[in-house]
């Protein structure tokens, strides 16, 4: 991938976020000339298959962008810099963060909303299991 806007360091800063994770499987899915996606999921959580997807939109190299969504239920967004997307995360509402260069700021408030979605699982994965026992 090309990296004319500086989106590359974004992308690798928060998938290492990712990486960080106990029990998280991720998985990348390469759509050449379209995007690049890292999409990250509990391991034991069965109901959604993702917590958060991370993509390159490379269908333009000369303006791609990062777009970050999540579940709009297992983020907050006190500043309101998320586009809400109903139905546009695997058929559930969501939010998409969409970082056009390498913000740090930006970058930083959505690793944040990492962290929160991941909490979220594993939370949610605790649940699961007490119903099960």
């Amino acid at each position: 991938v090309e990296d004319n806007l500086g989106v590359k360091s974004t992308f690798l800063f928060l998938g290492q976020a990712l990486q960080e994770k106990a029990d998280v499987k991720i998985e990348f899915h390469e759509r050449p000339g379209i995007s690049y996606s890292l999409r990250a999921s509990h391991k034991n959580q069965a109901d959604r298959p993702l917590f958060v997807m991370i993509d390159i939109i490379d269908y333009d190299p000369t303006q791609s962008w990062i777009s970050d969504c999540f579940y709009g239920d297992t983020i907050s967004d006190p500043d309101e810099a998320g586009d809400l997307i109903p139905e546009g995360l695997l058929g559930a509402d969501g939010y998409c963060f969409d970082l056009n260069d390498s913000d740090q700021p930006l970058a930083s408030y959505v690793h944040q909303r990492i962290q929160e979605a991941y909490a979220h699982a594993c939370r949610h994965r605790l649940s699961n299991k007490e119903i099960a026992s």
